[in-house]
């Protein structure tokens, strides 16, 4: 067994993977954790003698964290020691005896439908203007339909935004409705969207003066791939000038998986759109639409309504 640094370590692994082709994303979420951890434990330290104290000093020491970033951290921290013990770099697992953080429980919280036409009003229109006296009136925003186009696709499947940024012309059939997704740990998957979110989409790129497979899907002003920071602000200024909040593109995923369910859509088929390897979450979702279906059998019970 090799005697190798932290810093060293780190390196190798870093490469391990670049060669697994995992998502951009996920590299620099590993590669965020392991150079905050070589920083706070020195990455000069040989990794034989990184011990349990090691890590619990590490996940103590950050206090301003959510416990859903600390056991994300936590299990970066334990699959790169797992590597270790299986390149034989190390002898165990430091990081399984460590406790990890139980994540929040995070209330799910779907856009209502009045704010989802609000917020496509505003991508759509600048505010009413006018001056005194003066007929009120209001501008078509210049990017108005590649917005649109962006809030019914999410709406449409519940894309995640790495995967709405990667989305290109050659995954998009507009005809049969449906995309080719690499999602995250390079898992394929197609995901549709309905006749209305395609209407969008070919008024968008009627816009745009020539478009080849390799493009992307969405771009920015400047024809470039789109970003998440360019998602997040567009939802942002789009929400305030509708005078709603927290309105961004995992909310919208929220949104789609509860109205599939509300709207008769089944756990296993939205297990497959979103791209979950377990029904954990989606389970989440169907608790919150079955309140929706018990509230509307109590107002619709055939028993109740004859008198029976």
């Amino acid at each position: 067994m090799k005697n190798i640094t932290l810093a060293q370590a780190i390196a190798g692994y870093l490469i391990n993977l670049s060669a697994r082709h995992l998502s951009q994303n996920t590299v620099n979420d590993y590669t965020n954790t392991l150079n905050k951890f070589s920083t706070h434990v020195s990455g000069e330290l040989l990794v034989s003698d990184i011990g349990i104290d090691h890590i619990n000093r590490f996940l103590a020491g950050q206090t301003t964290l959510s416990n859903k970033t600390l056991s994300n951290y936590h299990s970066t921290l334990s699959t790169f020691f797992e590597w270790l013990v299986t390149s034989r770099l190390t002898s165990e697992n430091p990081v399984k005896y460590v406790q990890r953080a139980k994540p929040e429980k995070r209330v799910i919280d779907p856009v209502p439908e009045s704010e989802i036409k609000a917020l496509l009003e505003a991508v759509t229109y600048s505010k009413t203007y006018g001056r005194r006296g003066k007929k009120t009136c209001r501008n078509k925003l210049p990017w108005a339909d590649k917005n649109v186009a962006i809030i019914l696709f999410f709406l449409d499947n519940g894309v995640r935004v790495s995967e709405l940024c990667n989305l290109q012309i050659k995954d998009l059939d507009l005809k049969q409705m449906r995309a080719f997704i690499l999602g995250k740990g390079a898992k394929e998957r197609f995901v549709p969207f309905s006749p209305r979110t395609s209407k969008a989409i070919w008024k968008y790129h009627t816009s745009r003066s020539e478009i080849y497979p390799e493009d992307f899907v969405f771009t920015t002003e400047n024809n470039r791939q789109i970003q998440r920071g360019y998602l997040q602000k567009m939802l942002e200024r789009a929400s305030e000038r509708a005078g709603i909040s927290h309105v961004h593109p995992h909310r919208l995923r929220h949104t789609f998986a509860v109205n599939y369910l509300r709207a008769g859509g089944d756990v296993f088929t939205l297990q497959m759109i979103l791209g979950h390897e377990h029904l954990e979450m989606v389970r989440h979702y169907s608790r919150l639409a079955q309140s929706d279906i018990k509230r509307a059998h109590r107002r619709a019970s055939p028993v109740e309504f004859l008198r029976l």
